[in-house]
């Protein structure tokens, strides 16, 4: 299960055993996140991060991850402050910046941008995020995250709720959470179901997909709800997302019929999809979900640089 050196496109790559290697690291690190230890293991590594588009946690953590371990970080959170502004390609963006680094952490609107870096790059790129491609440190610590507070990923009833067509996130995490459970439920409006290649592919996993525009009806067999912003910039036309803004608004009323012990995560940011009264619930966990996004984050940097 040696992960040095390795790209970090999407989990596709990982067996079950270095994904839960990655989580039994990231347990290690939790007290260094917390600041409650002290850890060197990135000591003289430069971790660059390549943000062409906007990011708060995912940029973040992945800062915080690489200074909590003793490296450094450089980049840039906006394209527009780079060469790029002046035309250059990505690849000899690429290029340049690995002679300053180890490692590239790239985000990117393009889907495929994170491969082709990895293509040109003579060092580990790991994505953060390639359009409506993969993001796979955001599955990796959503997954974390469902072990965490329900103690188990394994036969998880998992219900993936709102923007199921443009959402990454979903994309990545349905793949991920079908080598540890049968059944996925999936709810969102007719105009933004999942993708059709994805419900078979897990058909052809040995899933069950339950599809339902309506989550009053599935939530009472719900262990974790995943709701997902519906993401205004992913949409071609504007007419499309007026349709369906405002879809879906989980609030304490609406979970009145869930499980008492349903967890309700979310990528974040969100908007409106999500009552402030359900964050000091019992059901809102999203913010515990951005702390071990550091976690985990520090777990696969130390696995691929240390």
């Amino acid at each position: 299960m040696n992960l040095h050196g390795r790209d970090m496109i999407s989990l596709r790559g990982l067996t079950d055993e270095e994904l839960l290697h990655i989580f039994d690291t990231a347990d290690e690190f939790e007290p260094v996140a917390r600041g409650e230890k002290h850890s060197d293991v990135l000591k003289g590594k430069v971790v660059g991060a390549l943000f062409f588009e906007p990011s708060t946690r995912t940029r973040l953590s992945f800062e915080s991850a690489t200074q909590r371990l003793g490296g450094g970080t450089l980049g840039f959170a906006e394209a527009r402050t780079s060469s790029v502004a002046k035309g250059e390609t990505l690849a000899d963006t690429i290029r340049t910046v690995e002679k300053y680094c180890d490692t590239i952490v790239l985000r990117h609107p393009k889907m495929g941008a994170a491969r082709l870096a990895a293509k040109m790059a003579e060092i580990p790129i790991i994505n953060a995020g390639d359009g409506a491609g993969h993001h796979p440190t955001q599955t990796l610590l959503d997954l974390y995250t469902i072990r965490k507070v329900s103690g188990k990923i394994e036969g998880i009833n998992l219900g993936l709720v709102g923007d199921l067509k443009y959402g990454r996130t979903v994309h990545s995490l349905a793949y991920a959470i079908s080598r540890f459970t049968s059944r996925i439920f999936l709810i969102s409006p007719p105009s933004l179901k999942i993708p059709r290649e994805i419900v078979g592919d897990l058909s052809d996993m040995g899933v069950k997909v339950i599809e339902n525009s309506n989550l009053d009806k599935v939530l009472p067999q719900l262990d974790v709800l995943y709701v997902t912003r519906i993401q205004k910039e992913r949409f071609p036309d504007p007419a499309e997302y007026s349709k369906v803004k405002g879809t879906y608004r989980i609030d304490l009323e609406t979970l009145e019929e869930a499980k008492s012990d349903l967890q309700v995560l979310h990528p974040l940011p969100r908007v409106d999809e999500i009552a402030p009264e359900v964050d000091s619930s019992p059901y809102g966990r999203y913010f515990d979900q951005v702390f071990y996004g550091v976690v985990v984050r520090m777990a696969l940097l130390s696995l691929i640089l240390g």
